[in-house]
This record gives structure tokens, C-alpha cells and sequence, in this order.
């Protein structure tokens, strides 16, 4: 199993706005939809203090057997421009030591340590290595585990439909 690295060098505002975004989760989710590629869509907004507009890609998801528990997953450029992060937002009352597990068509991909907790839900995320990339890219599902207990994994997937012209259009 392959751990992934957290990164907390993110400009405040990519965190604004990603957790703008995540806020309300899918469908009324803050930003303007500027595309929409599969189950993928890109919106944008200019979060408070920032000097330009922001844009993600974003897909909000609920587990097929609890539609109470969700998950919202953004990609963004960090703000060199130089990294893209994976960045998921998991639901208040997940288990934080056990982390966030990944699978993609049913490879274990590892998992990621959350990072902080904020009022709608806390939040993990990775740095997108080409690898990882590629995995998503060619991939048809994703699995992303919470633990409620150390025993009580909640697989919730997500489409990687879009996924890839998404990324490749993600200003």
C-alpha cells in the first residue's frame, strides 16, 4: 500500500475556495459551472481576497447505502502553478487516525492522512503525482474508504468518467 504525502503549502485561498465549492456539496455548490466533462464539472469563483478567479474540478458523491454520507472531491492547481492536489472532503464523525482509503478498479491506491477539520467536514488531500494521474486518468471507478471505527470501512465510489479531459482542461 502506498502512502501519499499531505501538503499544507496551499494559499489560503485555494482552501476558501475549495471548501466554498464543498460547502453545500453537488448540486448546489458554490462557483459557476464553467464546463462539465462526464461526472466532472469545473467551476470557478473568485474566493474573498484573492486576486483572480479559481478554478476546480469537482465531483460530489454519496455511498450507495447511507445518501446521508457523502464526499466531495476537487482538483486544483496550487498557487505557483507548479502541483495539482487531490483534495477530498469527507464528512464530520469519520474516524481521522485510520485516514482515507483509495482504491481505483478495485487497486489498492493507498491512503491519505486528513489534513484539518473544518465546520462542514475535514478534509485530506495528496499531492496528484503523474502516477496517480494516470491511475485516474485510465481508471473507470474510484473507491473512497472513511472509517466510522477502525472495523467499518464505507466504500463510496466515484466516477472517473470525464475525469481526464477534465484535469486536461482545468485552467
Amino acid at each position: 500500500m502506498r502512502g501519499f504525502p499531505s501538503l499544507n503549502l496551499v494559499a489560503p485561498a485555494f482552501l476558501a475556495l475549495a471548501m466554498l465549492l464543498a460547502a453545500a456539496g453537488g448540486a448546489s455548490a458554490q462557483g459557476v459551472v464553467r464546463s462539465v466533462h462526464g461526472d466532472w464539472q469545473i467551476r470557478c469563483d473568485t474566493p474573498p481576497g484573492a486576486q483572480s478567479e479559481q478554478c476546480v474540478l469537482l465531483q460530489s458523491v454519496q455511498a450507495d447505502d447511507r445518501p446521508n454520507v457523502g464526499l466531495t472531491v476537487i482538483v486544483l492547481k496550487t498557487a505557483d502553478q507548479q502541483s495539482r492536489l487531490l483534495r477530498v472532503l469527507a464528512p464530520l464523525g469519520v474516524l481521522l487516525p485510520s485516514g482515507l482509503g483509495l482504491k481505483i478498479d478495485n487497486t489498492d491506491v493507498g491512503r491519505a492522512g486528513f489534513v484539518r477539520c473544518v465546520p462542514n467536514g475535514c478534509v485530506a488531500e495528496v499531492v496528484l503525482d503523474d502516477k496517480l494521474v494516470g491511475q485516474l486518468r485510465n481508471g473507470q471507478n474510484a473507491t473512497f474508504i472513511i472509517f466510522q471505527t477502525p472495523e467499518e470501512g464505507i466504500g463510496i465510489p466515484l466516477s472517473l468518467n470525464g475525469f481526464g479531459e477534465g484535469f486536461d482542461k482545468l485552467p
